[in-house]
């Protein structure tokens, strides 16, 4: 679902900015700033999951799950049949993303690790690397998908 994917890319820029603002406040001493931002990045996370949710469930109702009851999915323009090998592209798809979203839940519980840090005033401008590394962390998730969405959702969309 290409409106899904860009939605959820938009999502995790917008994460990106949130998680570098954590950084920057963290760098600072904010205490607040810091626990804002780490929110914030937190829920954008969990509707970025949400979201590639409704996307799974779409898939599942209509039987594009690869297996014994994989169903060959028709192009929504034409109502052609997609090529046989189509199992083997949602095989990739659901691996891909499906390892990509584990990821962002590993990233999510390190966020509220750092937001409980953070509540109790541990971060400060002369120390704030663990906030530094989960935003690495987040920014490597972040550009993984950004790699993503065009392989799964925009490559090959001109020939069909």
């Amino acid at each position: 679902d290409l409106r899904l994917g860009t939605i959820n890319t938009i999502v995790l820029i917008v994460s990106s900015l949130t998680m570098a603002l954590a950084v920057w406040a963290s760098g600072r001493g904010r205490k607040n700033a810091t626990v804002l931002f780490l929110i914030l990045t937190m829920l954008l996370g969990a509707t970025f999951l949400g979201i590639k949710y409704v996307e799974y469930k779409q898939k599942f109702d209509r039987h594009e799950v690869p297996g014994p009851h994989f169903v060959v999915p028709h192009d929504e323009e034409t109502h052609q049949p997609l090529p046989r090998q189509s199992e083997m592209f949602f095989s990739l798809y659901f691996c891909m993303t499906g390892l990509h979203a584990l990821h962002m839940v590993i990233g999510i519980g390190l966020l509220l690790w750092l937001v409980l840090r953070a509540q109790r005033g541990e971060f400060s401008a002369r120390y704030n690397t663990p906030v530094d590394m989960v935003g690495l962390y987040w920014h490597f998730v972040d550009i993984v998908w950004i790699f993503l969405f065009p392989l799964l959702y925009l490559l090959g969309r001109h020939t069909l």
